[in-house]
């Protein structure tokens, strides 16, 4: 059935509440529309090539894991498995953290789009789609040293999983998110809403490694507490258009926000990254770096709005991308961007795209190492720069992994 036929949303069955909000979703996705490239966060993107008529919604069924994702095996942590956007078995969990399907929650109403509203076009569309949510709540004081690894099973057709997670006070915990699989033209659609509360710290990491053909049209958001912290990673590998936008309201005071996102773009792959650094409270801080490469005839696109909120005092709030371009046909996008509503603030924003430096790479063949191998030794060290920066076990290891192995094949001129 296609997505844009009147019964699209109402076959997918749960409780009376669920089934009535994906049709008020749904509602406001007519409302809204497809987004368009004229719109600011939509800007320079290939939105408009995206024909949902085309796509019917995946069914949940086990999808191959990945060869590469083979390297997060020794990964000691609490597995789970999300299929067509449906949480399969829940495994047992540590103390002190609850797993859970929104559809048998018993909060399920009041924690879908508790932080991930559907006046934005893509949430909506996500949310009208949605044939259940994976819910993780970490209670109070509770301290998870063992990471949460949530595996995306990509099918066929169009995929729809929201992710809910929930910090309560002074809790702290690790969760990573992966997406594998989608061949045939897929899409995936994605949402992850967190809430972390008061004095809480969550590592929240991101990774997209679908099939070249596949669509990503992920949406992050995030609402931090009073003297709370979220260090977010993303990373994108596959997929034809991959784009992530992931927006972080800083809503208490104290509160900060640390995000760092890599991607490497080869042959006509386009990667768009999308942030918001919003200060709600005083004495907020956020700090963003993103760093990624694209070759071949792949695009990227970076766009990052900070907004001080008028009562944000004392706040602090850096902005930092970096492209490089390794090819005449490859092409890099980089829009930061100030709203600034207080006058007691620090605000940074610096972005660089350009080509490998000719300095380095002299130095490097000077001392005995061939061109083609210093270009692939000076974009390792521009990704390891990044991946060093970010303290996140496993996830940043297997990114290393995955991006090495790219490097071997990896096409300069």
């Amino acid at each position: 059935m296609s997505l844009l036929t009147p019964d699209a949303t109402s076959d997918l069955g749960g409780p009376g509440w669920f089934v009535e909000r994906r049709a008020t979703a749904r509602s406001s996705f007519d409302a809204l529309g497809m987004p368009d490239a004229r719109e600011e966060v939509w800007r320079y993107s290939p939105i408009g090539d995206l024909n949902l008529a085309a796509y019917s919604r995946s069914l949940p069924s086990g999808v191959p894991m990945a060869p590469l994702l083979e390297g997060l095996d020794s990964l000691e942590c609490t597995r789970i498995t999300v299929s067509g956007g449906v949480p399969r078995a829940l495994p047992a969990t540590p103390a002190g953290v609850s797993i859970s399907s929104v559809s048998s929650h018993g909060e399920g109403e009041g924690i879908l789009g508790s932080v991930a509203q559907d006046d934005e076009a893509i949430v909506a569309f996500n949310t009208a789609n949605l044939p259940d949510a994976l819910v993780i709540d970490v209670s109070r004081g509770a301290m998870v040293a063992t990471p949460i690894l949530v595996i995306h099973e990509i099918g066929e057709g169009a995929t729809f999983s929201r992710t809910i997670i929930r910090m309560a006070e002074g809790s702290s915990a690790t969760v990573i998110e992966v997406s594998c699989g989608g061949n045939d033209g897929a899409l995936n659609v994605p949402v992850a809403e967190i809430a972390v509360g008061d004095g809480a710290n969550l590592r929240y990491g991101s990774i997209q490694v679908l099939d070249r053909s596949a669509w990503h049209l992920a949406t992050i958001q995030a609402t931090v507490g009073r003297d709370a912290n979220i260090a977010q990673f993303t990373a994108g590998i596959g997929a034809a258009y991959d784009r992530c936008r992931t927006d972080a309201v800083l809503a208490g005071q104290g509160a900060s926000s640390i995000l760092r996102s890599t991607y490497l773009g080869e042959g006509d792959q386009v990667h768009d990254l999308r942030t918001k650094q919003d200060h709600a409270a005083p004495k907020t801080i956020s700090d963003l770096l993103c760093k990624g490469a694209v070759t071949g005839s792949s695009r990227s696109v970076y766009t990052g709005l900070i907004k001080m909120q008028n009562g944000a005092v004392r706040s602090n709030a850096t902005q930092t991308n970096h492209n490089l371009v390794l090819s005449k046909e490859a092409h890099a996008d980089s829009v930061p961007n100030l709203d600034i509503a207080e006058n007691d603030v620090r605000c940074s924003h610096a972005s660089t795209v350009g080509p490998i430096d000719e300095d380095q790479r002299y130095y490097l063949e000077s001392r005995g190492i061939n061109p083609n191998e210093a270009e692939r030794l000076l974009v390792r060290g521009f990704f390891a720069d990044l991946l060093d920066k970010t303290a996140f076990p496993g996830a940043t290891d297997f990114v290393a992994a995955v991006l090495n192995e790219r490097f071997e094949g990896l096409e300069i001129s």
